[in-house]
């Protein structure tokens, strides 16, 4: 191992860890949605609206974070994005014991801030660490594990928290949950604030009085373009898929909430064992050929959980679990491997343009909000598992973008 790859351990280190922060902090806002539909008489719709607050953040911080991350650095970032968490989590922890819907949905808000933040200094810097290319893609597959660990923890310990006692089930019942993610967040601070982080897209004041020459953005690049789009709706369907599932499941009264938390944190477990997998193998598979092989895998999958009758059920845990809701944690293998492949292809190329295309990508992340949203209004109309043709839909242009829209075709643009 060479002197840079050993200096480089602990700054890929503490980004393995702020992925894990991600995704604990905007499952636990995704699983909350069963305790809103039954506390606030909310429909499947507006159940989703904490998840929308959540990812809507990221239209609002996407460019301003990446504006942020060139010109005060990846450290001062990760800092903020820390603070803000906090604050956000602690709004959503006041929201049980003044009992507003509101207040909730703002501390969602305040969070999402926070997701988006450190999702713009992860990404680039993992890829940057890795050297880019497939090993960029092994690094942010291995970073992205660790946020799948959270992901899978979130949903189960708010469904044991709530038991299976979901009629009475309020926002109170969540406040240890969310003890834990504001500890998390002091812990990363005082980690962040001792570790020297390496600083490679910090901008100049040279080069910001020559970036009013600069004729091209990431937008220039018609892969990005299409990329950033493909990152809008994959999103929609990593979240769509589990928070479907928990409203089906704990509004099941043959299955409830502590189980339905269970399953769902197995989908995001199958994400984590997803992303070992493509750790593993991607340094030797290309980006495109991964996306478009899981691409399909998940829209065959949802198919399946749309079409299998409802009397298919298991013996699981002492109740009747419908065997769709297997198939559908087994989606968890396919989507786990999508963010880091979407945000490979969509990058190369990019050159000096990276840390402004990562703000952009990040403002694409609000799918994560509108389609659950949309999906949740479908659910409304025809039922829960119908509603999975919305992420089918979206899954199809996923795999339109690996097979034909992310080949850089604007090579001729000067990126450093």
């Amino acid at each position: 191992m060479s002197n840079q790859q050993k200096s480089n351990i602990l700054p890929i280190a503490v980004m393995f860890a702020l992925f894990f922060m991600i995704a604990f902090v905007t499952n636990f806002a995704g699983s909350m949605g069963v305790i809103v539909k039954n506390q606030f008489n909310a429909s499947n719709a507006l159940s989703q609206l904490g998840t929308f607050a959540n990812f809507i953040a990221y239209a609002c911080m996407g460019i301003p974070a990446g504006i942020i991350l060139k010109r005060k650095g990846y450290k001062f970032t990760s800092l903020a994005a820390v603070t803000v968490g906090f604050i956000g989590v602690g709004v959503q922890w006041l929201s049980g014991y003044v009992e507003s819907f509101g207040v909730y949905v703002l501390g969602a808000f305040i969070a999402g801030f926070s997701m988006c933040m450190l999702n713009i200094v992860v990404n680039p810097m993992l890829n940057t660490l890795g050297g880019g290319g497939n090993r960029g893609n092994q690094l942010i597959q291995f970073g992205g594990s660790c946020n799948s660990i959270g992901g899978t923890l979130a949903p189960i310990l708010l469904g044991y928290l709530i038991g299976g006692n979901i009629e009475t089930a309020s926002v109170t019942d969540a406040a240890p949950a969310m003890m834990i993610a504001m500890g998390i967040f002091l812990l990363a601070f005082l980690i962040i604030f001792f570790t020297n982080i390496p600083e490679p897209h910090l901008e100049t004041a040279e080069q910001r009085a020559n970036k009013q020459k600069d004729t091209h953005s990431p937008l220039s690049f018609r892969h990005f373009v299409l990329g950033a789009l493909a990152i809008f709706f994959y999103v929609g369907v990593e979240v769509g898929i589990p928070n479907m599932a928990n409203l089906y499941m704990s509004n099941n009264p043959a299955v409830g909430a502590a189980i339905a938390g269970t399953v769902v944190g197995f989908y995001w477990l199958m994400m984590m064992v997803g992303r070992l997998i493509g750790g593993a193998i991607g340094g030797k598979v290309s980006s495109k050929t991964m996306l478009a092989c899981v691409s399909l895998m998940n829209i065959v999958l949802l198919i399946c959980v749309i079409f299998f009758p409802e009397e298919w059920v298991i013996a699981f845990k002492g109740v009747q679990l419908p065997v769709s809701m297997i198939v559908m944690f087994l989606c968890g293998l396919c989507t786990s491997v999508m963010w880091g492949a979407i945000f490979n292809l969509a990058a190369e190329g990019l050159g000096k343009y990276t840390p402004a295309a990562s703000g952009i990508f990040m403002t694409l992340v609000c799918g994560g909000g509108i389609i659950p949203l949309l999906q949740g209004w479908v659910a409304d109309s025809i039922g829960y598992l119908g509603s999975y043709v919305v992420t089918i839909c979206a899954l199809l242009y996923i795999l339109w973008y690996a097979l034909f829209g992310s080949k850089n075709v604007n090579t001729d643009i000067p990126v450093k």
